[in-house]
């Protein structure tokens, strides 16, 4: 880890660039552009002088850079910029930079950023800003609809910015948008940016695939071993680093090594059991990564419905061990006890399961290893019960505390110490000190600790910092200990009526089968067995009689000892004064702001908001409590970015530790990526069929969209008019319409009431994934579907599409020969293949298709449109509408359509009555039973009354 932290320098450049954008307007003006470091002046040269893809590593500026860019082509004025990708708050942080670049530059043409998602309901709203123009950010289903319908065309669009460009695969949003922004617009600009190199360089030339995708032809690389981006971080003045090599406590280690043990035994029961399936990856390195379960998962996805019980038992069993080699590090030992045991209940079976129900790390030596070692780190037996040979109902605390609590209160009493010292060094730093953590629950662990550390005990012999230390950690343990004694009472309450429910349904079974008899006299499965002490012994919860772990419950003699150990002192009854209420009289009395020097901001790692932190904190001190590659990066420009802005670091991590092995196989794992995508971009080669901008020759197009056809007399017709699909905007959420797109096929978008695809006059699709079609049947929408569709069209369809990458069947199949034994037949109905069965007994005529992927059912469509008439948009949105109601008024008004469709009474008949009368939502939601009764009937009104009202109701019983 020596080598983790590189040293930085103070930048020798301008921090203030003035450019002169490029843009159609008549009078440029300059813009200042905040890029202080020489590697984003170079990249932003690149960004304004062409097309490209940019992979920067992550921490190095990404949203600086996008801002900046954004805000060159605003300034300009009579620009229309489109933002595609954006997460939420990616948008207010790009609406905030653009704000404040255009009161910096005084741009009188700069309008900032207008942000278009599900909250737009208006289209004639949308028209207008569109043709006023700037800057926008719209999410990918509504970017797509406008586009198709016209409602924004493409050639007046002068770029578009992408953001998350790893993820436009070719079945996305993203991909799609681009296809028709590249078809119809060859003029304007198209930059696409990505912090993550890893999707790019994983398969068969991933890059050369994604460029293709983003219809680019130049990629632009810049790792943090890029010359210039080093030549920018580096140079004579080094940054302040000090790198704090915290050891693990004896307990952590043996935790720690228990849970890899555990790991490893369960990746040798997958490659066991998994012969046929790619494992090279498969190993102990691997899965200290981030996306192993996902990665296993994935592979074993295609054979799913063939994979054993044991295996998939053993996929989520790796992703809660992975899961405990992060808390053992970052819980404190009594919340990690308490989350071994909410583990453990969640993963036992009945009592009198056999062995093959269980985990199967829950047998191994190294799983009691864990449970004995976590509860020995908060209580242990009272070592004069134990050298007498009693019982060990006498329990003594122990409490042990995270080593780098310690380690951090050392490094704020050298700060302290620093700043008494040392005042007049800070620079332009605000003399704040920032704590950086991985998430939110270690956060409020610190700020726990923090707030308990200056509460000394009254004790009669003096104490140094060292005690003083640990005795405010104990204050904080004691609490936690009384919490999990009292949270153990109750969780034993519910795991006794569950046992006792579990058992009589256990003995009823018993009972039903010959010679099963329960088992009189002996003691129930799940009983632990006590183990008495000897030595280091501790506390052992045992084993039940099938080998698993029993559960460990203390006896009310052990827990009035614990809590009378854990009692109240008179120092914390005074931390918690009673709350009184305040009438804000005199405020400046009484309160006050703090200074910026007296803060210490705990703040958890989250991506490019960490940017912003250190811009308005300003911290002197920065406390890495666990390692982040990307925020050291955040570090280093932003120490580069101001040159009288000191920094000190303090870089923690645990020694020999899962959580240094991670941080070093994310550095290299990043490293690798960029080798890899450096190479490939040397030797990769252009697609010439492709004109500059990646779209295929017009006269190829036209040949593509050639529609042959067997007349009625059987000669063959050719036609240049392309075949045409009705797709509901509500599908687009899929990625079937992308690739109805791609094979040439003319995709309308429409408000649908009836079917999802209208693929002629008389054909008429409802889609269904899987997880769809099993909701469908569960509320009895599908039947209301069918029927709907029966009504309109005379071959209607129900079209069950699979995930590509998964099994191409249904996993209640492969279970269906022993449900039907052992469940009641009142119960067989509710199976997914039985009411199957029943849809095709009431609809006799609806056929059902089974595809195994998107592409095939694109391959399907184009099938069943070979002969057939291309269908009207019109006669589409008017079938199942009233004839006096306008489909102009409903086509785009959907999301209260939709949230409205799945209330309980709600059918597609009588949801018309309800849009048309009501106003919104609310109004229907305080609708009485007689209101509603003109409207839906007697028996639907009740239905959506008890609906809205069934949590006021529950409150007044």
């Amino acid at each position: 880890m020596g080598d983790a932290f590189t040293h930085v320098e103070e930048a020798r450049v301008p921090s203030i660039v003035n450019l002169v954008p490029m843009s159609t307007s008549n009078a440029p003006q300059p813009v200042k552009l905040s890029l202080p470091l020489e590697y984003q002046q170079h990249l932003f040269q690149e960004l304004r002088s062409g097309d490209e893809l940019v992979v920067l590593a992550r921490g190095l500026g990404l949203m600086r850079l996008v801002t900046n860019l954004l805000h060159s082509y605003d300034a300009a004025g009579n620009n229309l910029i489109v933002v595609v990708g954006a997460e939420e708050r990616e948008n207010g942080w790009i609406g905030e930079a653009l704000a404040e670049h255009a009161a910096v530059s005084a741009s009188p043409q700069a309008r900032g950023l207008a942000v278009v998602n599900t909250d737009f309901q208006s289209v004639g709203a949308r028209e207008k800003m569109y043709a006023a123009g700037g800057v926008f950010s719209i999410t990918s289903r509504i970017l797509v609809v406008d586009l198709l319908t016209g409602l924004l065309d493409p050639e007046t669009i002068t770029g578009l910015v992408l953001l998350h460009a790893d993820r436009a695969v070719a079945t996305s949003l993203e991909a799609f948008i681009l296809r028709v922004y590249r078809q119809k617009n060859k003029v304007g600009f198209l930059k696409a940016f990505s912090d993550n190199p890893d999707p790019f360089a994983t398969g068969f030339s991933p890059l050369a695939t994604m460029m293709r995708n983003l219809f680019l032809q130049k990629a632009s690389l810049w790792p943090r071993f890029h010359v210039t981006v080093a030549r920018s971080l580096e140079g004579r003045k080094k940054a302040e680093v000090i790198e704090l090599e915290v050891p693990m406590t004896d307990s952590m280690r043996e935790i720690q090594t228990a849970i890899m043990e555990c790991v490893e035994v369960s990746i040798h029961e997958l490659k066991k059991g998994n012969s046929g399936v790619e494992m090279e990856d498969w190993n102990l390195d691997s899965a200290l990564l981030k996306n192993f379960d996902v990665m296993v998962r994935r592979q074993l996805d295609p054979n799913w419905h063939r994979v054993s019980w044991k295996t998939r038992q053993i996929v989520n069993d790796l992703t809660v061990l992975r899961g405990l080699l992060n808390s053992v590090l970052t819980y404190d030992a009594v919340s990690f006890l308490q989350h071994l045991d909410t583990i453990h209940a969640a993963h036992s079976p009945p009592p009198g399961s056999t062995r093959q129900s269980q985990s199967p790390w829950l047998f191994l030596d190294a799983a009691q290893a864990i449970f004995d070692t976590a509860r020995r780190r908060v209580y242990s037996a009272s070592p004069k019960a134990v050298s007498r040979g009693e019982d060990m109902d006498s329990l003594r605390p122990v409490l042990e505390e995270l080593p780098k609590w310690g380690v951090l209160a050392e490094v704020l009493d050298e700060m302290d110490r620093d700043i008494y010292l040392e005042p007049a060094a800070r620079g332009d730093s605000n003399g704040t000190i920032l704590i950086m953590c991985s998430d939110a629950d270690t956060c409020r662990q610190l700020r726990d600790y923090l707030q308990m550390m200056h509460v000394k005990p009254k004790t009669d012999r003096p104490e140094d910092d060292d005690d003083a230390h640990k005795a405010s950690a104990a204050f904080m343990m004691r609490r936690r200990l009384r919490n999990y004694l009292t949270w153990k009472k109750q969780f034993a309450r519910v795991s006794a009526t569950l046992f006792a429910e579990n058992q009589k349904a256990l003995d009823g079974a018993a009972d039903s089968r010959p010679g099963h008899g329960t088992r009189g006299g002996r003691a129930p499965t799940n009983k632990r067995r006590r183990m008495r002490g000897g030595g280091n012994a501790g506390v052992s919860g045992g084993r039940g009689e099938n080998g698993v772990i029993a559960q460990y419950f203390e006896k009310p003699g052990e827990v009035a000892d614990l809590m009378a150990e854990v009692q109240i002192t008179e120092e914390e009854a005074q931390q918690k004064d009673d709350v009184v209420a305040d009438p804000l009289d005199d405020m400046e009395d009484y309160f006050r702001l703090y200074e910026m020097q007296d803060l210490v901001v705990v703040h958890a790692y989250d991506g490019d908001q960490d940017e912003h932190v250190l811009e308005e904190v300003k911290p002197r001190y920065i406390v890495m409590y666990e390692p982040d590659a990307s925020f050291i990066r955040r570090v280093e420009v932003y120490r580069s970015s101001h040159n009288d802005r000191n920094v000190r670091v303090y870089f923690m991590y645990y020694g020999g530790s899962v959580e240094e092995q991670r941080y070093l196989s994310s550095v290299r794992r990043e490293k690798d990526a960029f080798t890899k995508l450096i190479k490939e971009r040397a030797g990769m080669s252009l697609v010439m069929t492709a004109d500059a901008h990646g779209v295929e020759d017009p006269q190829e197009a036209f040949l593509r969209t050639v529609n042959t056809r067997i007349a009625g007399g059987g000669r063959l017709a050719a036609t240049a008019q392309p075949p045409r699909v009705v797709v509901d905007v509500r599908e687009f959420r899929s990625s079937l319409p992308s690739l109805l797109h791609g094979r040439s096929m003319v995709v309308v978008p429409c408000m649908l009431t009836v079917g999802d695809y209208i693929l002629s006059p008389n054909i008429c699709v409802e889609r269904k994934s899987v997880s769809d079609l099993i909701s469908s049947f569960k509320d009895g929408r599908l039947y209301s579907q069918a029927e709907t569709m029966f009504l309109h069209y005379r071959s209607p369809m129900l079209l069950i599409e699979f995930d590509q990458n998964k099994s191409f069947t249904l996993e209640p199949f492969a279970d269906l020969s022993g449900s039907l034994s052992s469940v009641a037949p009142a119960n067989v109905s509710s199976d997914l293949q039985s009411k199957l069965v029943l849809l095709t007994l009431a609809f006799p005529k609806l056929r059902i298709i089974w595809s195994s992927s998107p592409y095939q059912t694109a391959e399907i469509f184009a099938s069943l449109k070979a002969q057939e008439e291309e269908p009207d948009p019109i006669a589409a949105v008017q079938a199942g509408l009233d004839r006096d109601a306008r489909a102009e008024d409903q086509a785009f008004n959907r999301e209260p359509q939709e949230m409205l469709a799945v209330v309980p009474g709600v059918t597609p008949k009588n949801i018309k009555n309800l849009v048309l009368e009501t106003e919104n939502v609310r109004e229907v939601a305080n609708m009485t039973v007689e209101e509603l009764e003109p409207l839906v009937g007697r028996i639907a009104g009740k239905a959506i009354h008890g609906f809205f009202n069934r949590n006021v109701m529950d409150e007044d019983d």
